[in-house]
């Protein structure tokens, strides 16, 4: 297969613009981001389905102002609350609620799940070349600075800062 570089280029703004349509598709039908959806399914997993909001944001790979953002939209919509901490009142922890556990169960998958099972299945060298490739891409894209998360979302690839 012959390529040349503006193959390349547009094999990556293929990538982005599925992205960014994913996002937005969910984000239309279901009213919640896709930050917000991964940050419900983190909930799910917690034991009595409460986590800190530390806990949150080095899970989701987001500064904290971003994280605080997330969850004052899932607040506002009723799918999380937050709980003071025993012993502690200046820390609380965010919990998911019935409504945030019924908004799960009606949403669909998050395409980095349906991407990691994916990964999963390759070799150790064809994971191992996909990576180089993507560090190639990166540097090329000087992003060694910009905030980054094992998560794919419109607003990673556009502001990691930002939460719709």
């Amino acid at each position: 297969m012959n390529m040349d570089f503006t193959d390349v280029l547009t094999s990556l703004r293929r990538i982005i613009r599925t992205v960014n349509l994913e996002s937005k598709r969910i984000e239309k039908e279901y009213g919640i981001s896709i930050p917000q959806l991964l940050c419900l399914h983190f909930l799910r997993k917690q034991k009595n389905y409460q986590a800190s909001h530390k806990q949150l944001k080095d899970q989701l790979s987001l500064n904290a102002s971003t994280v605080t953002g997330i969850i004052s939209r899932l607040e506002k919509k009723g799918l999380v609350a937050k709980l003071p901490r025993f012993g502690d009142r200046r820390v609380s922890l965010v919990t998911l609620t019935a409504k945030g556990e019924d908004t799960l169960n009606n949403s669909p998958q998050p395409m980095h799940l349906k991407l990691s099972r994916k990964l999963e299945k390759l070799s150790p060298d064809e994971l191992d070349k996909l990576q180089q490739a993507f560090v190639l891409i990166s540097n090329f894209l000087e992003a060694d600075d910009l905030d980054a998360s094992p998560i794919l979302t419109s607003e990673t690839t556009l502001n990691s800062s930002f939460d719709s």
